[in-house]
C-alpha cells in the first residue's frame, strides 16, 4: 500500500432507518423518492493540504477506502459543493457562559444569515442549560431561526451529552439519507457537562448513528486549554468534524467562517461494501490519500443497519 494519510471516513450508508420520534422534535422529510440500498455507501469528506487549506482539485484515483481491514471499490467520486444543508445550532445558555453570550448569538445569527440559502437549506436551533429545549424547528426561514437565537437568555447547570444525544435522536437521525443533504451539527460551548443522564460517548455513538458531523466552537476564549475544550475535541474528531479554540470572543465569528468554508468544500464516495452485513455492528473506514501532502478529514466509521424485524 502507497503511504498516504491516514484519516477517518465520514460514512452515510443508505439505508432507511428510522428512529420514534419524541416530541418536540422535527417532523420527517418526504423520503420516498430517495432509493434505499443497504449495500451502499454514500461518503462525504474534507481534504487539506499541510498549511489546512481545502483541496478541490482531486480524483477518485487519488483515493484508497478500506473497511475492515478490505480495500473497497469505488462505485462513485464527485466534488461535492452545493448539497442541501441540514444544520441543527446547538446553543450553550448555561451560566457558564453568561458573559460572552452576546457576541455569541451575534456569531451565530451572522452565520445562518450567510450560509443558509432559502428553499435550498434548513436549519434548526437547539439550547440547552439543564435540559435541550427545541426553539426553531427545521426551516429554510432564516427570520425564524435568527429571531430564535438572538431569544435565548443564559441561566442554570450544562446537559451537553443529553443535548447532543437528543438533538441527533430526534432530530438529525429522521432526515433524508446523507447522499442526498448534508447533515451538520454547529456545537457553541465550553465543553463543561455537570447535569447529563447520558455520556460523552453516548453521545458521540447518537450522532455517529445519525450521520451528522460535529463542529464545535468553544467559548472558553482562553490561551489555555481546559477539560471541556478535550471534550470539544474528541465529539468533533470521532463525528468527522473539527473543533476550533477562539483566543479571544471576537474569534468565534472566525470559527463560524472556517465551518461555512468547509461545508462547501467536500468530496463525495459512493461504494459498495464487501462482506457487508445487517448486524447493527460499528464497522471501521479509514480513507487513504495517496499523496502524504493531503489529510482527510471525516468519522471513524458506521453503525451497519440491524436485521429486519
Amino acid at each position: 500500500m502507497k503511504r498516504g494519510i491516514i484519516a477517518l471516513l465520514s460514512v452515510a450508508l443508505a439505508f432507511g432507518q428510522n428512529a420514534k420520534q419524541r416530541p418536540p422534535a422535527a417532523p420527517p422529510e418526504d423520503v420516498s423518492r430517495i432509493t434505499v440500498d443497504v449495500t451502499r455507501a454514500n461518503l462525504l469528506y474534507t481534504v487539506t493540504d499541510k498549511k489546512g487549506r481545502f483541496v478541490s482539485n482531486l480524483t477518485k484515483e487519488d483515493f484508497e477506502i478500506i473497511e475492515n481491514k478490505k480495500k473497497q471499490n469505488i462505485l462513485e467520486f464527485t466534488a461535492e459543493t452545493d448539497l442541501p444543508l441540514r444544520l441543527a445550532i446547538l446553543i450553550d445558555t448555561s451560566n457558564s457562559i453568561r458573559e460572552r453570550f452576546r457576541f455569541i448569538q451575534e456569531a451565530a445569527t451572522n452565520f445562518i444569515t450567510t450560509v443558509m440559502r432559502p428553499g435550498k437549506d434548513k436549519a434548526i436551533v437547539v439550547s440547552f442549560d439543564t435540559s435541550p429545549q427545541l426553539v426553531a424547528d427545521l426551516t429554510d426561514d432564516q427570520v425564524a431561526v435568527t429571531k430564535a437565537i438572538r431569544e435565548l437568555r443564559p441561566g442554570g447547570g450544562t446537559a451537553l451529552y443529553d443535548a447532543l444525544y437528543k438533538t441527533c435522536r430526534d432530530q438529525m437521525l429522521n432526515l433524508p439519507e446523507p447522499g442526498s443533504v448534508r447533515r451538520a451539527l454547529i456545537l457553541v460551548s465550553d465543553g463543561d457537562d455537570n447535569y447529563s443522564r447520558a455520556q460523552e460517548s453516548d453521545a458521540i455513538k447518537m450522532c455517529q448513528r445519525a450521520n451528522t458531523i460535529v463542529y464545535a466552537i468553544s467559548t472558553n476564549v482562553s490561551p489555555s486549554r481546559d477539560k471541556g475544550d478535550d471534550v470539544l475535541k474528541d465529539i468533533s474528531e470521532a463525528t468527522g468534524g473539527q473543533a476550533f479554540y477562539p483566543v479571544k470572543i471576537e474569534d468565534v465569528a472566525l470559527g463560524f467562517r472556517k465551518i461555512e468554508q468547509e461545508l462547501r468544500s467536500q468530496y463525495s464516495l459512493v461504494y459498495r461494501p464487501a462482506d457487508f452485513r445487517q448486524d447493527g455492528s460499528f464497522r471501521t473506514i479509514y480513507l487513504q490519500a495517496l499523496d502524504p501532502r493531503y489529510h482527510v478529514r471525516a468519522q471513524k466509521g458506521y453503525f451497519a443497519p440491524r436485521p429486519p424485524q
